[in-house]
Formats: structure tokens, sequence, C-alpha cells
């Protein structure tokens, strides 16, 4: 079969297209044009040639691998990127302790170029898990003015979509409070593009005064903008809120308007009846992060006890850049609290369908594989040992798809990762660059402590 020189062709592929709340998996080759699936031709998976030879080298056999849409990372932490081996001194017993004394000042000691490192490193790690739509929460009290510009720079450089926030925390006293609340808004007002959108970042409210979030919160419905926050990660963040201002956290965010359907609340542990109804009403989505509250000790929610009405999303918390592992460790982590496996399939079929739900408010075209969408795919080193279909695919999700490795990426027809291979990247250069700001954090960490 001839081809146009633009072309790019993919055979042999399991392409799991999204249509109705349904995984539809098809065998076939796929055409790529423009940046766009151009034809979709069905073929009969038992009797295709996995050994078929393709004379250009764009062009990819999958040998009856999967194909999916894009992994999306809903809550990220670019910048503890390079926190590894770090040396850390003082008491870790508790969740506040552990901010104070590794997260609270890893970030205060980042500066521009290890802002850039670790963004690098997490746009490669990104790749290598077929994650090209990434929602960060960023924090450098010491390097505001700038830091999402820098960061959305390298997203750019490494052809992936992101929406971008700073962390607005009072900690650190009125003028970085207010630096946090400039980058917020400028970056909203002068740097959005077709690739780079962005929310308005706050840390918890237990770090927020009144006044910092009626300032936000006068933007927030001026522009309508969501926010991007870490709600009740911690009991220690209901119990100081109560403390210092008599409300708890989902109570401020409602009394100030916050909550919207464009608003990401990070964790969401430890809610209340009430706090769901709360967050229901306004559409705002509960990002869970099971590697991270495992990690803290933070405790977890009843899963089954959350509106089914509140949109659900994965993330990683900063801990790794694999949110299908987060999505993996969900289902078990819900079957282990008692739940059926009818209860925990039909759960994690809702988030499967709600992030794609939620991606699309910032970026509508986010592909659903079908003809004439973005060729933006992942192909996973997986072939179905048994039939798959639409009734089945979320079996060999859980059970296959989810225990196996990334192949290859593709992001608006472009080869990310080709077999394995990063395309235009030097990965090797570009870990000993990143190694040499990781060892000034390392030194100037130690300083602090």
């Amino acid at each position: 079969m001839s081809k146009a020189k633009d072309e790019i062709r993919i055979t042999n592929a399991w392409l799991c297209q999204i249509e109705d709340k349904s995984v539809k998996p098809t065998f076939a080759d796929v055409t790529i044009k423009s940046g766009k699936i151009n034809k979709v031709i069905k073929k009969d998976f038992e009797k295709f040639n996995s050994a078929q030879t393709l004379s250009d080298p764009n062009d990819f056999n999958a040998a009856g691998r999967i194909v999916t849409i894009p992994n999306v990372n809903f809550h990220d932490h670019f910048y503890s990127r390079l926190a590894k081996g770090l040396n850390v001194t003082g008491d870790t017993s508790n969740f506040f302790n552990i901010l104070t004394n590794l997260w609270w000042k890893l970030d205060l000691a980042l500066d521009l170029e290890m802002v850039r490192a670790s963004a690098q490193m997490a746009a490669f790690e990104s790749i290598k898990n077929g994650v090209t739509y990434i929602f960060d929460h960023h924090a450098s009290p010491s390097f505001t003015i700038g830091s999402l510009q820098t960061t959305a720079e390298v997203l750019n450089d490494f052809n992936l979509r992101g929406v971008l926030c700073f962390e607005t925390s009072d900690r650190n006293g009125n003028k970085l409070t207010n630096q946090a609340i400039i980058e917020n808004e400028s970056f909203f007002s002068k740097f959005q593009t077709e690739n780079i959108k962005s929310l308005y970042g706050l840390h918890a409210s237990f770090t927020l005064e009144n006044d910092t979030l009626k300032t936000v919160a006068k933007y927030v419905n001026e522009f309508n903008c969501g926010i991007h926050i870490h709600l009740c990660e911690d009991k220690s963040d209901s119990e100081l809120s109560l403390e210092k201002f008599g409300k708890n956290p989902v109570q401020r965010l409602f009394e100030n308007n916050l909550l919207n359907e464009k608003s990401i609340l990070a964790h969401g542990i430890h809610l209340e009846n009430n706090d769901y109804d709360i967050i229901s009403k306004f559409g705002s989505a509960i990002v869970y992060n099971p590697d991270s509250n495992l990690n803290n000790s933070v405790g977890l929610p009843n899963y089954e006890s959350v509106p089914k009405s509140i949109p659900i999303l994965c993330g990683t918390d900063g801990m790794h850049a694999d949110p299908v592992n987060s999505y993996k460790k969900l289902f078990l982590l819900h079957r282990h609290q008692g739940n059926s496996f009818e209860q925990s399939f039909n759960w994690i079929q809702k988030i499967y369908f709600d992030q794609i739900d939620f991606v699309k408010k910032f970026f509508p075209d986010y592909t659903s594989l079908q003809v004439r969408d973005r060729a933006d795919i992942v192909i996973w080193d997986y072939v179905p040992p048994a039939p798959m279909s639409e009734q089945n695919f979320f079996g060999h999700w859980v059970y296959g798809i989810t225990e196996r490795s990334v192949n290859s990426v593709m992001q608006n027809g472009k080869w990310l990762m080709n077999n394995l291979q990063l395309t235009g990247i030097d990965q090797n250069k570009l870990s000993k660059e990143i190694f040499v700001q990781g060892k000034r954090l390392a030194e100037k960490f130690q300083s602090l402590t």
C-alpha cells in the first residue's frame, strides 16, 4: 500500500477508541497525517503478520500491541524531582514535620537552574510513562517570578501539554505571598497557549490567610479560573484551619467562591459528608495520589463513600511520573476496603472517563483516537493473550496493560519515544546536566539543615 510522504503508518495495532463512555478496541492499521488520525483500516487479529517489515523508519509495526489515549497526570510536583537521596534531618514522624523539615526547606533552596532541571527530569520521565498531559503544582519561593514560564519552556521543548500554577502560601511572609499572586496572575493572563494552560495555585487552607483567599477569589471569579490546591491531605489541615480561622478548609473555599468545575482538589482524604455535598455542587475534581498518601502515612479515604457525582482523577504528587501506577493502586485499595469486584471495576471505569471529561475543559481536542482526532497515542508493550472487547477491556487494563511498560509515544503526530528510545533528546547528556543541579541542591539543602 503506497502512502504520501507526510504520512505515518502504525500497523497491526489494537486501537482502543473512546466512544459513548466506553473503550472499543479495534485491531487495525492506522494512518496518521498532519498530526491527526487519517484512516483506520480494520483487520483480523488472528491472521496478521507480526514479522511485517516497514520501509519507512517513521512507520511502526505494533505487532499486536495495545494503543491507547495518552495518560494524564492530574497532580504532579516537578520541583520535587531532585529530592532523591537528600539527607533529611529533624523529626519526620508526622505530616507537618515532613513539610517543615523536607519540602519547605527544599522549595526555598530552588533557583532557576534547579527548576529547569527538575522540569526536564519530569518531562522525560513522563514521556517514558506515556504521560503527555500534566497538571503541575509548582513551588520555588526564592525563584517565583518567571518560574512558570521556565517550566512552560521545558514542556514546549519536549512537545508536552501542561496546566501550570504556582503555590500561593502565607508561610514565608507577605513579600513571597505577593510574588506568588503576581506569578499566577501574570502567567494566566500572558502565557497561555494551545499547549500550555494555567490554574491558580494554592498550597493548603492552613497556610493561607483570609485576606489572601479574598485576593485570589477576586481574580478567580473575574477570569473564570480554576484553583489547584491541597485539600485535607492530613488531619492537620482541618485542625489548624479550625484553630486559626474557625472554619474547615472546604467551608473556607466555599465562602470565598473558590470552587468551580475547573478546580483541582488534591488528596481530599479527611472530608466529611457536608464537604462532599459542597464539592459536588460546584463540580470540582478530587485527585487521589495513593503512593504519596501511603508514604506520608496520612490515611486513606473510604473511596466507595465518595459521591459518584464528584469527578475523581489520578495523580502522583511528585512521587513518580506514572499515574497509571496510581490508577492500579487505587483499584487494589478499593478492593482492600472490602468492595466487590463489580464495585471496584465500576469505580475505576468512572475515573477513566472522568479524566477525559476533565482534561477536555482545558484541551477540548484531547483525543478519543477517532478519525480526524489528534494523533496523541501510547503504544504499550502488551499483546492481548486472550480475546479483548468493549465488555472486558478494563480486565485487560487492570491485570495486563498497567503491568507492562510503555513502548512508544506519539504527540500530535510526532514520535516522542519510538521503541523505547526518546526521540530528539540526548538523555545521557541531559541526565548529567540534571545531576549537576541535583548536587547543587543537595549541598544547599544540607547547609539549611
